[in-house]
């Protein structure tokens, strides 16, 4: 059984490079903004590239917020990627700061590397260490390089929703994951074959969970 995801589209992030990644590795894929059709989709992916508040106002105006909210907690995976993995937390303080989806408990925090003379933002290939087992990196190396493009950090709340973390002068999260939650700082669809890989396992975790829920 192929899954079919929907990424949202409220014009922001690189939604067509994300739609090509997944329909590579399987996955029947719905690129829109249409409620019915997210709806109807195995799983969610919420792209992100920009600032914080300005997407969390077009995900407002679109209705995408409550849409993504209401589907996670009734159990339907959801990956967001980069910023979209930010928009998952509860707040973020980037220009002047916002409110989030509030799937995961934490926040946004500016990326502030050591020594500080390290540019910001953060751009490049930069290797993930795994500190705990997640269906979404099944199969990945316990270090793994990825392609990070980012200015902010997450700061969860709960170190058990840890599962990747980078190091961009110190430390920073990566990878999180909580139930069918999940999100990633880097680009997996720049990422080469282990991006892709991440996808596939995220294509697998929607169609087994379609499974599971499916009426006989």
């Amino acid at each position: 059984m192929s899954a079919t995801v929907g990424i949202l589209d409220y014009g922001m992030g690189n939604r067509r490079s994300v739609e090509k990644a997944l329909e590579r590795v399987g996955a029947r894929v719905a690129l829109t903004d249409d409620h019915e059709a997210l709806n109807a989709a195995d799983g969610l992916v919420v792209p992100g590239v920009g600032a914080f508040p300005a997407a969390m106002e077009r995900l407002r105006e679109r209705g995408l917020d409550e849409l993504v909210v209401r589907r996670a907690r009734a159990g339907t995976p959801v990956l967001g990627l980069c910023l979209g993995m930010q928009l998952l937390f509860e707040r973020s303080v980037e220009l002047g700061g916002d409110t989030g989806l509030g799937l995961l408990p934490g926040e946004v925090v500016e990326l502030a590397p050591d020594p500080p003379t390290l540019k910001i933002p953060h751009i490049g290939w930069n290797d993930v260490t795994l500190v705990r087992e997640s269906p979404l990196t099944d199969g990945l190396p316990e270090r793994v390089a990825f392609y990070h493009v980012h200015s902010f950090v997450v700061r969860p709340a709960e170190a058990s929703d840890v599962v990747g973390r980078g190091d961009y002068g110190g430390p920073f999260v990566s990878i999180v994951a909580r139930d069918q939650v999940y999100g990633v700082q880097f680009h997996p669809e720049k990422s080469s074959t282990h991006g892709l890989a991440l996808l596939s396992n995220f294509t697998a975790i929607c169609a087994r969970t379609a499974r599971a829920t499916a009426v006989p």
